[in-house]
């Protein structure tokens, strides 16, 4: 049922499991025109940064590890492990989190869990200068992803490709902040792009996209109201006839959910558009005349 699903979508992407819980929660609250109260808004903002912040670690310690420098996997894990933590406390999950409900959260968060936090993010924001200095700086590394694997941007829009592979070749779009959902349009944070489309392009959206997204958990903590944290549902789930479309920005992309209600307790028919279908298939143009060994840069 409705609730159950939960937990299956979460394992779409084992790094982004809050994230994707969210679009079918949406869909479903907008379908049975239910109000979810801010205090629950401001904490599913506050977790689906974070649970973004851990999804581009991963990536920026498997990314150079793949390019041969072991270095900033210590420093990544360093930092997700704060951030896990502090998730972990509030969900009892460590992947998948199954904690958003339609109507708003399972359970509020518990003592120390906005100390805790905040002091997360705000390292994060402090050693960014160390992550810069570690990769972006490194000839070696500026040699492997500086002009590989440019990826146009007329190419990418018509692939429908979104997210940081998206704005590294310019594609200023951003979910959040060009049909904001929740209460994103509350927080003030920049949306960062590139203008070659290659994989340092790439990479130098996805590491600043960390700090954005740190400012918003600090903005969204900092202002969290008092209140109830799960709206007016009905004890028996039954979402009326009808269909729904939503999208959130995940932190690979775009993800969508067309949900189709036949007025029972199941969906009919759940349709989801997730980004990485659309930024593979670029993958063809993004490959053409590289070498064999660019392919590891131009895939990480």
């Amino acid at each position: 049922d409705y609730r159950q699903i939960t937990n299956l979508i979460s394992r779409m992407d084992w790094l982004s499991g809050i994230n994707n819980e969210l679009p079918l929660a949406l869909a479903l609250e907008k379908l049975m025109e239910i109000e979810v109260p801010p205090r629950a808004q401001y904490l599913r903002v506050a977790l689906a940064e974070m649970n973004r912040i851990l999804n581009h670690l991963m990536f920026f310690q498997s990314f150079s590890a793949e390019l041969g420098a072991i270095t900033p996997t210590f420093y990544a894990f360093r930092e997700r492990e704060d951030i896990q933590y502090a998730m972990e406390s509030v969900t009892g999950g460590r992947m998948h989190f199954g904690y958003f409900r339609p109507g708003g959260l399972k359970e509020d968060v518990p003592k120390g869990f906005i100390a805790m936090a905040l002091a997360a993010v705000r390292k994060v924001i402090q050693r960014l200068p160390d992550y810069e200095d570690l990769l972006t700086g490194n000839e070696i590394f500026k040699q492997r992803t500086i002009n590989v694997g440019v990826l146009d941007k007329e190419v990418a829009y018509s692939y429908g490709v979104s997210g940081p592979i998206g704005r590294g070749s310019s594609i200023e779009m951003d979910v959040r902040r060009d049909e904001p959902y929740l209460v994103y349009d509350q927080f003030d944070f920049d949306v960062c792009s590139g203008r070659h489309g290659d994989c340092f392009d790439r990479f130098w959206v996805l590491l600043h996209e960390v700090v954005e997204s740190a400012k918003i958990v600090e903005q969204a903590l900092a202002g969290l109201p008092p209140g109830p944290i799960m709206g007016k549902v009905p004890r028996v789930v039954e979402a009326p006839k009808g269909e729904v479309y939503v999208r959130t920005e995940n932190p690979l992309g775009e993800l969508g959910f067309y949900l189709v209600s036949d007025g029972g307790r199941r969906p009919y028919r759940i349709k989801i558009r997730t980004p990485s279908f659309s930024n593979v298939s670029a993958l063809p143009h993004a490959l053409q005349n590289t070498l064999v060994a660019d392919m590891i840069a131009i895939l990480g």
